[in-house]
Order: structure tokens, then sequence, then C-alpha cells
């Protein structure tokens, strides 16, 4: 059984998971504890629960018994099965979270997988569902016939009730991968910026969308491409939005179909912060990650480890290292056969 320090790097709740992806794709059986130690609130919180209980649903997992607060978990996967499911994080619960736990085993599924997810679709500390189907998912392609991301609803904080389905038709087992490895080291020609600035219906009198809008793409419009933003409301139980913007790269204007260069950012709508403050500050971020020169935003990073853990060989150039970065990795070298090297901030993955 795999042991791991729960309080590791930034001893948060990317660390359970990524071992629950890593589990359950390989079914290898781990145990952690001082899960969050370091934290003013120690232990299990709801969504890791609630990744535990998924994961239950989708192989048969046992786990010692557990609750909020709990600092020690083993976890002892079953083969994931095909089919529907249907999870219910309760309020607003980062439904872009609890994907972070089932995506990698899920691509691996004997068959056709649909993920029913109800919770909340951004939040602080977290990736927004937009930025997962706008950022994330193109660079999975490479692992399944299909995977579509569709967004059903949005839903705010703290009430949540937000909606998404996941549907992912896998390729192949992991262990016979022939798929593109992961070169993302040249950030390439900008081609375009597009966005997505969404709000709970309650705002669309006060006009907080269009000044939004305009507030991130004035700085933007120095590129001189293309800038594509667009507006939707929608009917949440909570007040609230955000904007997510991401920016398209090229080599020779191309866009590459195998690693398609995407940085992206976001900003949270907030109380007490004024629209222009929340354009200029989601426009600001991508700046800064478009002048890093990087491949790969600090986000997406963290993200890609445990899938660069499958392509031995694969390679990213990323605006800076995170310690969730450095978490992913202590976790992926536990469970694969491979070495992470870092040089700056390329990181490469090999064959251990």
């Amino acid at each position: 059984m795999i042991s791991l320090d729960g309080n590791y790097g930034e001893g948060g709740g990317a660390l359970i998971r990524t071992a629950l992806a890593l589990s359950t794709l390989t079914g290898k059986s781990f145990e952690v504890t001082n899960i969050r130690a370091g934290r003013p609130e120690s232990g299990l919180k709801a969504q890791h629960l609630s990744a535990i209980t998924a994961l239950k649903q989708l192989c048969d997992a046992r786990t010692n018994e557990v609750s909020i607060g709990s600092e020690h978990l083993t976890f002892v996967p079953g083969k994931i099965k095909k089919g529907n499911y249907r999870i219910d994080i309760g309020t607003a619960g980062s439904i872009s979270l609890l994907l972070q736990a089932l995506i990698l085993p899920c691509l691996f599924a004997p068959g056709k997988i649909t993920l029913n997810i109800k919770g909340g679709t951004c939040g602080k500390w977290q990736a927004s569902a937009h930025y997962l189907q706008n950022v994330l998912l193109p660079q999975l392609k490479r692992f399944a016939e299909n995977i579509e991301l569709k967004i059903i609803r949005h839903g705010y904080y703290p009430k949540g009730s937000g909606e998404v389905q996941l549907i992912i038709a896998p390729k192949k087992n992991f262990q016979e991968l022939t798929t593109p490895k992961i070169i993302l080291t040249q950030q390439g020609s900008l081609e375009q910026v597009r966005g997505i600035i969404n709000l709970s219906a309650e705002l669309q009198e006060k006009e907080v969308a269009p000044r939004i809008k305009m507030s991130a793409e004035s700085p933007l419009k120095k590129y001189r491409v293309p800038i594509n933003s667009r507006i939707e409301y929608t009917t949440a139980p909570s007040i609230g939005g955000e904007i997510v913007l991401w920016a398209l790269f090229s080599a020779n204007k191309i866009l590459d179909p195998d690693n398609p260069v995407i940085l992206g950012s976001d900003a949270l709508i907030e109380k007490g912060k004024r629209s222009e403050e929340i354009g200029r500050e989601a426009a600001e971020r991508l700046m800064q990650e478009i002048s890093s020169g990087a491949a790969v935003d600090h986000y997406l990073a963290d993200q890609l480890i445990p899938f660069m853990g499958l392509l031995p060989g694969s390679e990213i150039l990323c605006s800076k290292i995170s310690e969730h970065t450095r978490t992913n990795i202590y976790v992926v070298e536990k469970f694969l056969k491979v070495k992470f090297l870092i040089t700056g901030n390329k990181i490469k993955v090999e064959q251990a």
C-alpha cells in the first residue's frame, strides 16, 4: 500500500484528489495521514468526501470510516465501470475540483461514461468550469475518442446548484497508450483572445457585464488580435458571476491540434469590487501569462502533471511552478514509474 504524507508541499486537497485519481487508474491502494494538518481546519472537507463518494459509485472503492475533519484515509479501489452517474456535491462545492479526482480514471474506463454533477461552477481557489472546458479539456482530447463538458446551469457561492455534464468516450487502456506526448515548450504567436462573462440574472439591469467586458478587452487591444468575449445570464439561487479569458497561440499561423497552446485567466464578481476592477484583473492576469513567454499557465501546469506521468518524454514550460504543481509531482511519482525534472520553469518527465 502506498503511503502519503497529507501535509506535504501545500498540504491541501490537491494531494487527496490526485491520489484518488491515480489510485483508481492504477488499482494501487493508498493511505494518507496528516490530511491538511497545517490548515486552520485540518482534515477532509466536504468536497473531498464528495470525491470519495463518487469513486465508490464509479469503481466500488472501499475506505476506512471517514467524515469531515478526518485526518487519515485508506482507499482501496475497484475497477472503474462505464455508465451514467449522478453526483450532487451540495451547496457550492466545486465541480471542477471534484473532476480532478474523476477525469483521469474515467478516460480509461471500459466504455462510455456520462457524469451529471451538481454544485458550484466557479469560486475562490478553484478553476472555473469554463476554464476546464476551454483550457484543460483541449489538452486531454489525445486520451479519448470524445470528451465534452456541457455547462447546463451556472451555480454561485454559497448555494451553488450549478450543473454540468461530462461525457467521455475512452480510447484504450492506459498501459497501451500511443497518444502524442504533451509537448508545450514554445508559446508561439498570439492569434486571438476569447472569453465569457457569466452572471446571475439579477445583475443584468445594473449593466455589470458590459462594464466588465469593456474593462477586460480595452487593455488587451494592444496585442492587435481578434478579441471575442460573450455575455451569459443565468437564473441561480445565489447572486454571483465571473469572467474567464483564454488566449490561443499558433506556430506559423497553425493551431496545433495535438498540443494546443492556450493560456487562461479569470476573476470573480465579489461584493464591494467594481465591475471595471474585475475586468482589469482578469486582463492583467492574462497579460502576465502572455508576457512570461510560457506555453502553459501556472494553473494548468499542476492539472497536467498526472497526465504527463502517463506519457514519459512529455515537457512543458509554465509561467511559474506552484506548490500545487510540486505536490502533484510528489503524488505521481509514488504511483507511476516516472521521474520529473525541473529546470527553471520547465518541467520534463522521464521513465524512472
